[in-house]
């Protein structure tokens, strides 16, 4: 995989970076009913009103059901294509599997057209794309579309090049190391894919215009400290000036304050992301 850049003939192309999707499947070989229409509100309620800001019209798309849990146990799989997923930065693999049946799977970094994968609660090869439980994976090991219950899909590493990495078994408990640095315990009968998640260089992508922000349906922010005093707590006076005060909401409620309350899983955590 590469970055594509474009020949600088307008200010939009003079600043755009996009992954090169040359090596992915020009059409889907998938049967429609990994296919369906999710509704689209633009951030409004069922009385049209705005409940969350800065959404609004874009390009359409249709949802592509991804197998998250990998419930499809000792029945081999070939990897037939890499597609493009306009709802997750990750690309996406079609599988056929050997009875017939055929899934979308979130495709690892090193996944390749042709090649054959398994989903096991046993010990399965450690080769990218294969799925098992957590407690049978070696420490050191890199996953992603990990489990924090056991049979309730994948949650946790599954953006583009996000992986956890195993850190070793505590018990009927496998510790592991999250993207965000937090060290945690997660139950060993939860299902983990091997592998990075693929398409890594997309955080070096440059959208160039604002254009394409509107495509992704996203509409313009205006700083706070650019409006006026009834507007946001941070505008108002005269000529320009900073916040002066910790960062607030339109509404004056104080951002960037922890709000997780979950204290019965706060024994699982072993290191968090912050220090207190």
């Amino acid at each position: 995989m590469a970055l594509k850049r474009w020949k600088p003939t307008s200010p939009g192309l003079r600043q755009k970076v996009r992954v090169d999707r040359s090596h992915l499947a020009k059409k889907t070989k998938a049967p429609r009913t990994l296919f369906k229409t999710l509704d689209y509100k633009a951030g409004r309620n069922n009385q049209g009103k705005i409940t969350v800001r800065h959404k609004g019209g874009r390009v359409k798309r249709k949802y592509r059901i991804i197998d998250f849990k990998r419930d499809k146990f000792d029945v081999p799989g070939k990897v037939v294509s890499i597609e493009y997923d306009p709802y997750r930065t990750a690309h996406i693999a079609l599988v056929h599997y050997a009875d017939g049946e055929k899934r979308f799977i979130l495709a690892p970094s090193g996944l390749e057209v042709g090649q054959t994968i398994i989903s096991s609660k046993k010990e399965v090869p450690i080769q990218v794309g294969n799925a098992t439980l957590l407690r049978n994976i070696p420490s050191g090991v890199y996953v992603h579309n990990v489990e924090l219950y056991p049979g309730r899909g994948g949650q946790l590493a599954r953006s583009a090049g996000t992986a956890v990495q195993v850190q070793g078994q505590v018990g009927k408990y496998v510790q592991v190391k999250l993207p965000s640095g937090e060290v945690r315990l997660i139950h060993g009968d939860c299902m983990a894919t091997i592998g990075v998640v693929g398409n890594e260089e997309h955080v070096y992508e440059k959208l160039g215009k604002a254009g394409v922000s509107r495509y992704l349906g996203i509409r313009p922010t205006v700083r706070g400290v650019a409006m006026h005093a009834q507007a946001h707590p941070h505008g108002g006076g005269e000529g320009r000036t900073g916040e002066g005060r910790p960062s607030k909401s339109p509404w004056g409620l104080r951002k960037g304050t922890r709000t997780r309350r979950n204290k019965r899983t706060d024994k699982f955590i072993i290191k968090r992301r912050y220090e207190k």
